[in-house]
């Protein structure tokens, strides 16, 4: 199980290869708050973060075997820059829908990216057949996008951040929500802060987790979200048990909402925000989410689709 000492662990790696991202004050609906850049990391998203820690305390034994990751661009990016770093090979299972951005970007840092068919296919089951293929228990090594102990306290080093940008640390912390790491990871990094997960409509199934106290998968009828980066269809045990009293209430979004976050980030910060990690400024935009002046917003990517952004941006 990842623990807060693992965090502080992660944030002291991180601190060497990345410099802190920003916390920026806003103001929104009246009041004033922060929200955290992570969309300004080097491959423009915070995976980089659980990516590094989970390769860089590989054995040397395992780092020539090269790993396996699953993602829909953001994780795999982040494996492929860590990768890339420690002269590890690494292969990244992706769907053949992810936006053209991201596949483009994780083979340019030098991932070998095998397609599966989303909706068909099960990415785990597809990178399990793919380990098998080439060596099975001495093959390479599974690196989970968000249920894997070391993942979770690389996310964490973000909350270890927040605790020394924020005077007294954040009251609250509204996180965008795919599987889960993310949210675990800060949960056990800040405490003493109010942590809440959002996830796109239908596909709460980090919060539908933390209400049944058990996992919870997606429908086969689950509606289409723009946020691609936040849609596995379970979370893991490890997440759900790492962020049970820990977490608030799971909060959830829609397309319309995230757009408009988007537009607001754009306008207000001239940022740039993909439709997954703009989740958490819509919850707070929309006013799902009670704010305060220690709240923090984590703005977790950037790597938009360049089209349908402008289309977002000139509605």
């Amino acid at each position: 199980m990842p623990t807060r000492e693992g965090t502080l662990k992660a944030a002291r790696s991180v601190s060497m290869i990345l410099r802190m991202t920003p916390l920026l004050p806003v103001e929104i609906n009246g009041v004033a708050c922060h929200v955290k850049a992570e969309n300004l990391q080097p491959i423009g998203a915070f995976k980089i973060r659980g990516a590094w820690w989970r390769l860089s305390t590989l054995s040397e034994s395992q780092r020539a075997r090269g790993v396996v990751a699953v993602s829909s661009g953001n994780h795999a990016q982040g494996i492929a820059w860590a990768a890339r770093r420690l002269g590890i090979a690494a292969t990244i299972v992706m769907p053949r829908n992810a936006p053209q951005v991201k596949l483009d970007a994780t083979r340019a840092l030098g991932a070998e990216v095998v397609l599966y068919e989303r909706p068909g296919e099960d990415r785990d089951d597809v990178a399990a057949r793919l380990i098998q293929e080439r060596g099975g228990a001495e093959g390479p090594i599974l690196v989970h996008a968000f249920g894997d102990a070391h993942v979770i306290e690389g996310q964490g080093s973000v909350g270890v951040e927040l605790s020394q940008q924020v005077p007294d640390g954040p009251s609250r912390i509204v996180v965008c929500c795919g599987g889960g790491g993310l949210a675990a990871g800060i949960a056990l990094a800040c405490p003493a802060a109010r942590v809440h997960v959002v996830e796109p409509d239908g596909w709460d199934m980090v919060g539908r987790a933390l209400a049944a106290g058990d996992l919870v998968e997606a429908a086969s009828d689950a509606p289409i979200t723009i946020c691609d980066a936040l849609q596995p269809t379970v979370t893991k045990r490890i997440n759900l048990e790492t962020l049970q009293g820990r977490a608030e209430p799971g909060l959830t979004v829609s397309d319309d909402e995230v757009r408009a976050a988007q537009r607001w980030a754009f306008a207000n910060l001239q940022m740039v925000l993909e439709p997954g990690g703009a989740a958490a400024l819509a919850a707070a935009l929309a006013g799902k989410v009670e704010l305060d002046e220690r709240s923090v917003i984590v703005l977790t990517g950037g790597n938009a689709d360049p089209r349908a952004f402008a289309q977002t941006i000139a509605a």
